[in-house]
């Protein structure tokens, strides 16, 4: 049976305000002008407006965009003088104490650039690794020094850590005892195979050195093999059904919704590591939603598009579990449409939601979009894109990847630039990292209006978005809530992701795992580094949270089966066959739509 529970006291919220509607679109949405693919299921448009979904703020950010961040950041330097003389004395007096050998600045933890005993050991070799570190630390100190608004800061920390990861000596030849080490004692055929690595990533990844070697990987072959079918098929999504392993399965079925960045399949990568199996294991009913790979055709798909669609595949797996209610689950982007989904159901008074399960999603961005820099990153990857999107109909994935790299160089450039060109070795062989590669596209639509969420902060008014005629409000969502951050996810802080909570109407449990974005997710039994925490007591900050919080070592998976399994209904027998005579399977899993390439 559901468990009830009293739902505790929230912040009082801002009552909707009536919101004025978007200009209306040039052009028809693109599901409604093209031909159903084969097995799709066409929908009439419903929004009484017709202008997808209505963001109220969109358009009014107060940010700068990054040419004025530029400008102001030169203005800085240029009407500072003697804020930018003191830097530059600071460096000088840096790089003196580096060619004394008096200096004790050394790598952050964590920082294997310089992890070659050879930093340590040549005075030569010691004194450029503190040069170069001493001259970004100090460009970044300059950053926070000249008075800037925090975006402009942030914009300028960025950039100049963009220049400093670039110069850095490892990235060189000559600058890079293990580089040098390889190439004697291979007789310089390191160098000769990282020659012909750079043509093959020049030619087959845009010029940027390849993460994860893909010949080593095959979706349905060995990533996503779990046992499955597709039962239903919408122009935007594939559902897919997955088969029982148990005699019986609990009552109340999971609704699985992914990120619209990425493919399904981070859910069910191989054997052992899938989520999605691990649950099936359990005993749930599982159905997890595979997007399709949207064309410039479908430019004007947006976030109102998306939420129809989940709200079709709910309508059927309801009909073919014969289950009125069941747990949605939704990660990063796909816990933003899961969000939006079920504040539109509410506002439509269907109670179709028996749980609502969050991981790594932000929903309120209050006093943490300066301060975090992975929440920085975010919006600046999609601001630089706008214009990608915008010109194309559609963000390429590749291209958004690009972005978001350079975002990061250090970690997701110079790492394997090193690796596959100066090293001459082939890229790594990871399962996570193929599915990271394996890029899907955003619809310019969808991509302006999840800019539109971050940038306005909509989910954390009343009334905030608008879908379908409807006004919504996350405060009406009063099913149980189970929210999952990283500890050190550095593109949605787990402080963000707490904030959910006072937005929900329900009893929110949140849970921080030890973990990063991507492996907060993929974070099987047996891990033995894997770790969690809960705080079954009353709190209501982060702080709060983490004082008298328990922790627990394992996997965070068993942890959640358990609490779906307390709010789910009474066992069942398993189904004997996927789909139903009205929605029968249509091809295996996963499905067709997961094939297209990004």
């Amino acid at each position: 049976m559901k468990t009830s529970r009293t739902a505790p006291a929230k912040p009082a919220r801002k009552a909707p305000a009536k919101t004025a509607s978007s200009k209306t679109s040039s052009s028809k949405t693109a599901s409604s002008k093209r031909a159903p693919r084969k097995g799709a299921t066409t929908r009439a448009p419903v929004s009484s407006s017709g202008t997808g979904a209505v963001i109220r703020g969109a358009g009014q950010s107060k940010n700068p965009r990054l040419r004025e961040s530029l400008k102001s950041v030169a203005a800085a330097t240029v009407t500072q003088p003697v804020k930018l003389a003191k830097g530059l004395q600071r460096a000088g007096a840096e790089l003196l104490s580096v060619v004394r050998g008096r200096s004790t600045i050394a790598p952050a933890p964590g920082d294997r650039r310089f992890d070659d005993s050879t930093w340590r050991d040549s005075a030569v070799y010691r004194r450029l690794m503190q040069g170069h570190l001493a001259l970004a630390r100090e460009s970044h100190r300059l950053a926070g020094d000249l008075g800037l608004a925090p975006r402009d800061e942030a914009r300028a920390r960025m950039a100049l850590g963009i220049v400093a990861d670039t110069l850095a000596p490892t990235n060189t030849l000559l600058g890079n005892p293990a580089a040098i080490k390889r190439t004697l004692e291979t007789s310089g055929r390191n160098l000769a195979s990282g020659v012909l690595n750079l043509v093959r990533d020049w030619r087959h990844n845009g010029g940027l050195p390849a993460m994860v070697d893909v010949s080593k990987f095959k979706v349905g072959g060995n990533l996503a093999v779990t046992a499955g079918d597709v039962i239903y098929r919408n122009p935007q999504l594939e559902l897919i059904q997955y088969q029982p392993q148990t005699p019986t399965v609990h009552g109340t079925p999971l609704f699985i919704v992914p990120p619209q960045i990425n493919k399904y399949y981070v859910w069910d990568l191989a054997p052992g590591r899938s989520l999605i199996e691990f649950l099936v294991q359990q005993g749930f009913s599982v159905y997890v939603v595979s997007w399709f790979n949207p064309r410039a055709s479908e430019a004007a798909w947006g976030l109102e598009d998306y939420v129809l669609a989940l709200e079709d595949a709910m309508r059927v797996t309801r009909e073919i579990s014969r289950s009125p209610q069941m747990h949605v689950l939704g990660a990063c982007s796909g816990g933003i449409t899961s969000a939006a989904l079920l504040a539109y159901l509410a506002a439509k008074k269907v109670d179709w939601a028996r749980s609502l399960t969050l991981l790594v999603s932000i929903l309120d961005i209050d006093g943490i979009a300066d301060s975090s820099m992975g929440l920085f990153a975010n919006l600046e990857t999609l601001e630089i894109a706008r214009t990608l999107s915008g010109a194309r109909g559609v963000l390429e994935g590749k291209d958004l990847a690009k972005v978001f790299a350079w975002l990061r160089p250090n970690d997701l450039i110079w790492n394997y630039w090193v690796n596959n060109y100066l090293m001459g070795q082939a890229p790594p062989t990871f399962d996570v990292l193929y599915w990271n590669a394996d890029t899907t596209r955003l619809p310019a639509r969808l991509h302006t209006d999840f800019l539109a969420l971050l940038e306005s902060n909509a989910f954390a008014q009343a009334g905030g978005i608008t879908l379908g005629g409807k006004a919504l409000d996350l405060a009406t969502v009063r099913c149980d809530s189970y929210i999952l951050a990283g500890r050190t996810d550095h593109i949605t802080p787990w402080e963000g992701c707490y904030q959910t909570r006072r937005l929900l109407g329900g009893r929110s449990d949140f849970v921080l795992n030890a973990s990063g974005h991507v492996q907060s997710i993929v974070n099987p039994p047996g891990n033995k580094k894997s770790s969690f925490v809960v705080n079954d007591g009353a709190h209501d900050s982060p702080q709060a949270f983490e004082q008298n919080a328990t922790a627990h070592e394992g996997s965070w998976w068993p942890h959640l089966a358990q609490w779906l399994a307390g709010r789910s209904d009474a066992d069942k027998r398993a189904p004997r066959q996927a789909g139903s005579s009205r929605h029968p399977a249509l091809c295996a899993a996963p499905g067709t739509y997961v094939m297209a390439r990004g």
